[in-house]
């Protein structure tokens, strides 16, 4: 397999293993199709490496049939990777208006209080926070008690963000930042999303 070299070896008193199997904090934002896309894709790799994964869907409808839910269900339940626990937070914030904006805040709360007990638990190896930097953004759930908690999380939990305008402390905290940028889209030419594509 190959591998990179880092451009960067910083004096840091660590080894090459240490340093590599650091855990990490990775954010998918902009306004480009793919973020959740490209999380899903990294619990793929952690299923296949029998980590335990926790999938915490903070905007998208609790309604919504994700594709990748069924998926990555079907694969943890097959006893052959690692396991996987799919939680809804959200009823369609992002998408959807409602009146009742009180309690999408305070159900984004409640997620976020369940991910801080599950990180002080270590019950998962990889974390994906989908769509969570919303509630950062609309100042649903602030920012820096997020960078707080992932900088002192125990042991070796990834962390995948994905949404878009993910705050600026929280990109100059992580470890890997994508910014996804649309070129073009077939929205631009009024289709709409498609089963198998957009879910």
């Amino acid at each position: 397999m190959p591998q990179g070299q880092p451009s960067v070896v910083p004096d840091d008193g660590l080894t090459t293993r240490q340093r590599r199997n650091r855990p990490l904090v990775v954010v998918h934002t902009g306004i480009g199709k793919g973020k959740s896309t490209a999380a899903f894709g990294l619990a793929l790799r952690a299923w296949n490496q029998g980590w335990p994964i926790g999938v915490f869907q903070f905007v998208k409808s609790a309604k919504w049939k994700v594709g990748e839910e069924n998926a990555l269900r079907v694969l943890g339940a097959s006893g052959e990777g690692g396991s996987v626990d799919w939680h809804k937070m959200g009823e369609g914030w992002s998408w959807v208006q409602r009146d009742s904006q009180m309690d999408n805040e305070e159900k984004a709360r409640e997620g976020w209080e369940q991910v801080k007990r599950d990180l002080a638990a270590e019950t998962y190896k990889l974390y994906v926070l989908d769509e969570f930097a919303y509630p950062m953004h609309w100042g649903w759930v602030d920012t820096d008690e997020v960078v707080d908690v992932l900088r002192n999380r125990p042991g070796t939990q990834h962390v995948v963000i994905t949404g878009r305008n993910a705050p600026e402390k929280l990109v100059d905290f992580a470890d890997l930042v994508t910014d996804m940028s649309k070129v073009k889209h077939p929205m631009d030419v009024g289709q709409k999303g498609q089963r198998g594509i957009e879910w």
